[in-house]
């Protein structure tokens, strides 16, 4: 405590002591905090900055006063205090306003704009960005224009522009090398990185982000070099490359902690509340001399005085409660230390039963593809024999059993995709009118089977193009509109669409779907959306299906940004509805009918190479290749493939993707070394870490998902062969 007062004391008799012309000014107090700076002191740099400040406030030295608020707001920003900068900055800012444009007007531009980049206010980080620009260009300084540059590619990979920052930081990277650029052409190497890593190019994101960690070891930027390790982690962890994943978010998390505590050792958290007490206590004095100038001579020593006393007290006040908070603070902190280490001991054990159970979900799904493929391709030979029809029963149920199985599987991974965050949104014009249309162009047979009168209802203010995911809301519709035509018979199903609100460039919509079937009890309402979950027992055994559609509708519509609502009355029928936003888009899209393709004709005596190691699939998917009069030569293995298509001419190769040895992405990817013309399609029972992008990548032209749909099978094959 009585440190304290003598602080006090220090700090008053500083403040109000008459100026020596040798070290009491600007520029003596700018050089102290410089050199503070540089060894790391932040809290005397800001100390004797602000008493910079004072001095040019006082000499009413509009140069000085900007050059100095320009460096508090600097400090503040190297400090993460992105409020405190934008607030000093804005001050150096409007101060240069009144004075010719200058390096240090840009300087202070663009550090604002990098405030706003910390704060995710992009657009008005690009506007001061602009500014700074504009006086560099005016003053034909090159200095910091790669700095600008690369700030406009960043806020354009933060609005998913992905193409043009690229475009802006390949310009940044074709640059000669230059130890003043190392800096900037390491951070647009990272982001180059990332955004390959988006894309799922892997391996050309390894390529920069390797090289953005070359370049970094030269600049020696620490917080870029945590960032660049993070990302490598990343990537090796969706090449499923564990050792090297782990290698660098370790790396990263070690560097992380020595970047906090260089940032603790700059200034501590007492350090800035003291610092900002005491900026807030000069500008009450700072006020206060202002209104005693206006004073009579007789009245400023009582003024003072007065002031004087306030001031002790309170702050003899404020001391007595800080050093009791202290004592309350400390016993808190003992206490959520403890808490908080029980709640990550919770959480990481979670965690790990979140992923050990999305694994094994995936991986039974995925190794149950395989038999499953052999068990419908049998089915579907079979009936394509000829059975006699006391054998047909048997064969239509098999055919049944296998497609019900198959839903369940494909829901399973979907269910899986969605809870891992492995599921992107697609942003692409699309009619929400044609969309809707057409999916009860598709449903119409279904309707047909219960009896149900079947309407759609569209209204005609919604845009015709708009910006979303049609896959998605395809998705959610039909899931709600199959349960509600199963679960009604005699009745009616209805979609509404309406425009619940039009805000240019946004258009809500709002989505009803309305069955008179049989209802949900009020005590289900919530529990109908957990997974495997259909109301009761009873409902399961008589109306079949998985228990799943409901939950993947509820998670898409979360996914996009919408809320599912559900009401429904027993024995009188249901109603979901939903409303999503979206963009509008003036792109009208070109529609082109899909041509049905004559595949007998097409696959008659063409000559087919089938890489697939399991016997069974083997002969199934041989048998229905020779059914259409296909050569096909089967092979088990990716190496003996590789040497079969560079010695022998092939219209077409089935490439299974799991095989014994390398697999069927490395032996595409070395294949298409030397030949790049002959058609690869994937064959694959494709699971939780797959996707069609990552497999294309490999130079696959196209995916077959087992267990594949004959008429599909065909039609694929025939649009490469």
């Amino acid at each position: 405590m009585k440190y304290f007062f003598v602080y006090v004391l220090f700090f008053t008799v500083i403040l109000y002591s008459q100026p020596n012309e040798k070290t009491d000014s600007t520029a003596y107090y700018s050089s102290l905090s410089n050199s503070n700076i540089q060894n790391n002191n932040y809290k005397d740099a800001l100390l004797y900055t602000q008493k910079a400040i004072l001095f040019a406030e006082k000499n009413k030295n509009i140069q000085d006063q900007a050059a100095q608020h320009f460096t508090l707001g600097k400090l503040y920003y190297d400090l993460k205090k992105y409020d405190d900068a934008i607030k000093s900055l804005q001050k150096s800012s409007d101060l240069y306003t009144d004075l010719n444009p200058s390096h240090n007007q840009a300087d202070t531009y663009y550090y604002l704009g990098l405030s706003y980049m910390a704060k995710q206010n992009f657009d008005r980080a690009a506007m001061y960005f602009q500014e700074a620009k504009t006086i560099q260009t005016l003053l034909k300084f090159p200095d910091t224009a790669e700095l600008l540059t690369l700030q406009r590619g960043i806020i354009y990979k933060s609005k998913n522009k992905l193409d043009l920052a690229l475009a802006v930081f390949k310009t940044i990277i074709a640059k000669p090398d230059n130890p003043n650029l190392s800096n900037t052409k390491a951070e647009a190497l990272y982001q180059t990185g990332t955004i390959e890593a988006l894309k799922s190019r892997n391996n050309l994101a390894l390529n920069y982000l390797n090289k953005a960690l070359d370049l970094n070891s030269k600049a020696d930027n620490l917080e870029q070099k945590s960032n660049i390790l993070l990302a490598l982690s990343n990537v090796y962890e969706k090449m499923l490359d564990k050792n090297n994943a782990y290698s660098y978010l370790k790396q990263h998390l070690n560097l992380k902690e020595r970047i906090a505590i260089l940032n603790n050792e700059r200034l501590g958290i007492d350090d800035y509340t003291k610092f900002k007490e005491s900026e807030r206590l000069k500008e009450i004095i700072q006020t206060d001399n202002q209104n005693k100038e206006q004073q009579k001579a007789s009245k400023f020593s009582k003024l003072i005085s007065i002031l004087a006393i306030a001031l002790i007290s309170i702050l003899s006040l404020l001391s007595l409660s800080l050093y009791k908070n202290n004592i309350i603070r400390n016993q808190s902190n003992l206490l959520l230390r403890e808490k908080n280490k029980e709640l990550e001991i919770a959480k990481d054990k979670a965690e790990k039963a979140s992923r050990a159970r999305s694994e094994f979900l995936s991986t039974v799904s995925h190794e149950l593809r395989t038999p499953l493929n052999a068990i419908n391709g049998i089915t579907h030979l079979l009936l394509e024999e000829k059975p006699k029809k006391t054998q047909m029963d048997y064969l239509s149920s098999l055919k049944f059993s296998g497609d019900y199985l198959t839903k369940f599987i494909n829901e399973i991974l979907e269910i899986n995709k969605i809870e891992s965050h492995n599921i992107e949104i697609e942003y692409t014009s699309f009619n929400v009118k044609q969309l809707l249309t057409d999916i009860q162009n598709s449903l119409k047979e279904l309707a047909f089977v219960n009896n149900n009168n079947f309407t759609l209802e569209i209204d005609p203010a919604i845009p015709d193009y708009l910006i979303g995911d049609p896959t998605k809301l395809s998705q959610i519709i039909l899931n709600l509109i199959n349960n509600a035509l199963k679960f009604t018979k005699n009745g009616d199903v209805s979609i509404i669409a309406k425009l619940e609100t039009l805000e240019h460039p946004t258009a809500t919509l709002y989505f009803e779907i309305t069955d008179t079937g049989i209802g949900i009890p009020e005590d289900k309402l919530v529990s109908v959306f957990d997974s495997f979950s259909q109301g009761s027992i009873e409902v399961n055994r008589k109306y079949g299906g998985t228990g799943l559609g409901l939950t993947i509708v509820k998670k898409l519509t979360q996914i996009l940004g919408g809320q599912i609502e559900l009401s429904s009355v027993v024995g009188q029928g249901s109603t979901f509805s939903f409303a999503l936003a979206f963009k509008i888009s003036e792109e009208q899209l070109a529609i082109e009918p899909t041509p049905k393709i004559n595949y007998d004709s097409k696959l008659l005596n063409k000559k087919i190479l089938l890489v697939e190691d399991n016997k069974i699939n083997q002969m199934v998917t041989k048998k229905m290749l020779h059914n259409k009069r296909i050569i096909c030569e089967v092979i088990d293995n990716g190496e003996d493939a590789i040497d079969l298509v560079r010695k022998n001419k092939f219209d077409l190769v089935l490439m299974d993707v799991h095989l014994p040895g390398i697999n069927g992405t490395i032996a595409t990817e070395l294949i298409r070394t030397f030949d790049t013309s002959t058609p690869i399609i994937a064959l694959t029972a494709i699971s939780l870490h797959e996707n069609r992008e990552m497999l294309l990548s490999f130079g696959m032209n196209d995916v077959i998902t087992k267990p594949f749909i004959p008429e599909e099978f065909y039609t694929v094959i025939a649009e490469y062969i």
